[in-house]
């Protein structure tokens, strides 16, 4: 076969496949899949290092298409692993989609879903099973579903697995899962508990590498703002909506709290069903209706917390605000990738108060990018910052200062906190 791979039919994908691709409207493989696919088919067991949005799930879902070809028996034959619902659900449609045209059976099992509907589809008999590992586990502990014939193991999201704390489940599947099966693994970053990962269940990988580590995708224009305070945030993104080019958005905050105050504060001057927000606390057939909205385009913004950074597939994002700066660095890399995905451009804009920019020179340590902050525009008038507000920032700014020394004794240190205590209490 060739070693340049430049249209889908270079791979020998039988015609069912490249039919699906065709009406995907995918004509050049992306770089993961030029060197991924060939691996696969080649019986290899694969360690794929990639980005979001560089095509990597159809990078592994057209090769094992492929490999299993048709139905067989009852019983799954390949187990993809998850960390979160909406990736289960976002490789479930896209597997669906690109198996249109076999007779290949996709099943998604999730936290969040009726168990009874996903008993019921199991009876009726599955190819590809594609789950988080707590609902796997507890399907098979009650005997709903066999894993004994499973001959392919993907994990995607490798990294956000393990942070997320799968690793026991992941130990325990690795148990029950038959020994000669095939395993491959996918990670937006490959890190020491990664690493270890693959060094405990994969023998003789072939690694994959289409970026150098951590850094963002191509496409995203990156910008920082220097804002003071979170009144200056929420009066920053109303003029920045005002923009008739921010016409499909995500806003990502770092808690619940905050965006669920940011999508009011949005509601005030913005349609209400324009603006939609999803977070850890939501049914999980609220969260799918507003990434439909945002699909859609019958809403134009979408306020989330990380947990949508990675599990969410929204076509077309023009932007994607920061309100927060993240906390877990990684996190930078996949909120942002949300746009300009696979060939695409788009914006990120990050709003970086004095208390964020000790995390940021972390960020940009880790992406490897330079940012210059700027101000904000002339127009927005700034408000002072709250006295609550302003003693959180400097209780986080004294932190940052103790970890890099931890000799330290700044505003905050005990001695000063029980003085100051004594103080009121005299008052």
């Amino acid at each position: 076969m060739p070693k340049d791979y430049s249209c889908f039919s270079d791979f020998g994908l039988n015609k069912q496949l490249l039919q699906s691709v065709q009406e995907s409207g995918w004509i050049t493989p992306t770089p993961v899949q030029q060197k991924v696919i060939p691996q696969i088919l080649a019986g290899q067991q694969v360690v794929g290092i990639a980005h979001t949005g560089t095509g990597k799930t159809a990078a592994y879902l057209l090769p094992l298409l492929k490999l299993l070809n048709y139905p067989q028996g009852d019983v799954p034959r390949c187990l993809i692993l998850v960390p979160v619902h909406e990736l289960a659900i976002q490789v479930s449609d896209v597997a669906s989609q690109l198996a249109a045209q076999t007779r290949l059976r996709i099943s998604a099992l999730f936290g969040g879903g009726s168990i009874k509907k996903q008993r019921e589809e199991l009876k009726k008999g599955t190819d590809i099973i594609i789950g988080t590992p707590g609902r796997i586990l507890d399907l098979y502990s009650k005997e709903n579903l066999i894993l004994k014939k499973i001959r392919f193991l993907v994990l995607d999201e490798a990294d956000k697995l393990l942070d997320l704390g799968f690793l026991p489940q992941l130990n325990r599947l690795f148990e029950i899962l038959p020994i000669n099966r095939k395993n491959l693994l996918f990670s937006a970053t490959m890190n020491n508990k990664v690493k270890a990962l693959v060094e405990s269940f994969i023998a003789f990988p072939v690694y994959v590498e289409v970026m150098q580590q951590s850094k963002t995708a191509p496409g995203v224009e990156q910008r920082l703002v220097a804002v003071p305070n979170f009144q200056a945030k929420v009066d920053f993104l109303k003029k920045l909506l005002e923009d008739e080019q921010m016409n499909r958005v995500m806003i990502f905050c770092r808690t619940k709290t905050i965006a669920r105050n940011v999508s009011d504060n949005l509601k005030t001057f913005i349609p209400e069903k324009k603006v939609r927000r999803i977070d850890g606390n939501q049914q999980q057939q609220q969260r799918v209706n507003a990434v439909h909205a945002l699909n859609s385009g019958e809403a134009q913004i979408l306020v989330a917390t990380d947990i949508a950074a990675r599990g969410l597939d929204v076509k077309s994002v023009s932007h994607v605000i920061n309100f927060d700066v993240p906390l877990v660095y990684d996190d930078y890399i996949h909120r942002i990738g949300r746009t300009a995905r696979v060939f695409t451009t788009g914006t990120s804009i990050t709003f970086c108060t004095e208390a964020d920019q000790w995390h940021w020179k972390r960020i940009e340590k880790l992406t490897g990018t330079r940012l210059t902050p700027e101000p904000l525009p002339a127009t927005i008038r700034v408000q002072p910052t709250p006295f609550e507000e302003q003693q959180y920032m400097n209780r986080e700014i004294d932190l940052q200062k103790k970890k890099d020394d931890p000799q330290f004794k700044g505003a905050f240190h005990e001695r000063k906190i029980l003085k100051n205590k004594r103080k009121r209490t005299r008052q």
